[in-house]
């Protein structure tokens, strides 16, 4: 058995949890917040078995998207705050550990 840890942008979210759903995945979602745009996540604990781990993974890289989004930045040249401008980053994708899990129980 294995466990499947996936960190995936918010506005992926439903379409990963629909699309693992529709394959009867079991998951946890929680909402998370991360890295340096500090913008929303979503994390998804996936328990399956061995033969399953492909499947999934093909499902969350197939529903999450990289896109470019504006962010804020700010210019300053060791003065005082010259002002803001906008610049683009890219976001989207997904962050995925696969662990082997040693023993699992419903209770």
């Amino acid at each position: 058995m294995k466990m499947i840890t996936a960190i995936v942008n918010k506005k992926d979210a439903g379409e990963v949890c629909d699309a693992l759903a529709e394959e009867k995945f079991t998951f946890t979602k929680m909402a998370t917040t991360g890295g340096f745009l500090k913008s929303g996540n979503v994390t998804l604990l996936i328990g399956t078995d061995d033969d399953k781990v492909d499947r999934a993974l093909d499902l969350i890289k197939k529903h999450c998207a990289k896109r470019m989004e504006p962010m804020p930045a700010m210019v300053s040249a060791g003065v005082p705050t010259l002002g803001y401008y906008k610049t683009e980053v890219l976001v989207g994708g997904a962050t995925v550990f696969v662990s082997a899990v040693e023993r699992f129980e419903k209770m």
